[in-house]
C-alpha cells in the first residue's frame, strides 16, 4: 500500500506558450508586477494589487489558497481584488496561476511546491 504522501505532488510548471500567454492577459500587469505602492492601503483602507513575482508572497501560498483567492477576490478581507468565480473557469484560474509561477526562479517555485505538498498533507490528515 503506497504512502498517503506518495501521491501528494504539486502541479508541474507549464512550458505552453498559448497557456501562459493567456494567463499574461488578466494577470497583475503586463510581468505580474502589481499596482505601485502595493504595500499601503488606500484612502479607503484597501491594499492594491500586489505583484504576483519573485517579489511578493504569493509563493507563500499553497495552490489552494491562491485558488480560493482568485475565486472569491480579496474585497472580504483587505484588498481590492473582486472575486473572478463568475467570470474564470477553473481550467482559466489555473491558466493564471501557471502565468505568474512561470515568472518564479527555480528555487522559489521549488519552495513554494514544498509548502503545497505540507498543505495537502495537512488537509489529507484532517479529513
Amino acid at each position: 500500500m503506497a504512502s498517503p504522501t506518495a501521491t501528494v505532488t504539486a502541479p508541474a510548471r507549464t512550458a505552453d506558450a498559448g497557456q501562459l500567454a493567456r494567463g499574461a492577459e488578466v494577470c497583475h500587469g503586463s510581468h505580474a508586477q502589481g499596482a505601485l505602492r502595493w504595500q499601503r492601503p488606500g484612502p479607503d483602507g484597501k491594499y492594491p494589487a500586489p505583484p504576483l513575482d519573485v517579489s511578493d508572497h504569493a509563493w507563500h501560498h499553497p495552490l489552494a489558497a491562491l485558488k480560493d483567492t482568485i475565486r472569491n477576490g480579496t474585497q472580504r478581507l483587505v484588498g481590492r481584488m473582486p472575486p473572478w468565480r463568475d467570470k474564470l473557469t477553473e481550467a482559466d484560474i489555473e491558466t493564471v496561476i501557471a502565468y505568474f509561477q512561470s515568472l518564479w526562479p527555480a528555487e522559489i517555485y521549488q519552495a513554494w511546491a514544498d509548502t503545497d505538498r505540507r498543505a495537502r498533507m495537512e488537509t489529507a490528515k484532517q479529513r
